[in-house]
């Protein structure tokens, strides 16, 4: 294939799965309110782009990803603590999880593609749980720590704002993100 063929195949990837990120964080933010848990499953398509186009399409993807859970006002709870620390929380959290997924697929990616593969799946939750749970540490101490009922703040936003839904997070990746990139990918294999 030429040049300018691969890269309109990589527009045409990052387009179809900036779309899917919008629908898929239009649609699951009316159910936030209803789960015990909010599960992003955003994180496939952006740890999906991150390895098919490259790290800096996977933070565009999380750039969007984040966008849409500020427009979609699922961070709405921690706008009215903090605007700007949950501004700047949620857009890291996301465009952090897209990037690392995107270097940590680069640098496996030469000696196994499947391992790579896997190993971004990983990454996007991991990085966007962390990077909420130090959100939190930075700009919501006070607040947790009400919460909490004292000073030792990370073990309850571990226990009830990150807890099981990485766990989720990290099963949903490592099932889909594989699976697709198989697909996409089927004529390379």
């Amino acid at each position: 294939m030429n040049k300018k063929t691969i890269e309109t195949k990589k527009l045409v990837y990052l387009a179809v799965l900036t779309a899917i990120i919008c629908v898929l964080q239009w649609v699951t933010s009316p159910t936030k309110g209803f789960l015990p848990v909010s599960i992003t499953l955003s994180l496939v398509p952006i740890a999906i782009g991150a390895a098919l186009v490259g790290k800096w399409s996977g933070a565009w993807l999380g750039a969007v990803f984040s966008i849409m859970v500020l427009v979609t006002g699922d961070a709405a709870g921690f706008l009215t603590i903090n605007p700007l620390g949950t501004v700047v929380t949620v857009l890291l959290k996301g465009t952090l999880a897209g990037l690392c997924s995107g270097l940590v697929y680069s640098l496996i990616e030469k000696k196994n593609r499947y391992v790579a593969i896997f190993a971004a799946a990983l990454t996007a939750p991991i990085v966007n749980s962390a990077v909420f749970v130090l959100g939190c540490y930075l700009f919501f101490f006070d607040f947790v720590a009400g919460l909490a009922g004292g000073t030792n703040i990370f073990p309850y936003i571990i226990t009830f704002f990150v807890g099981i839904n990485i766990l989720i997070e990290v099963l949903v990746n490592i099932v889909l993100v594989p699976t697709v990139y198989r697909i996409v990918n089927i004529k390379k294999a």
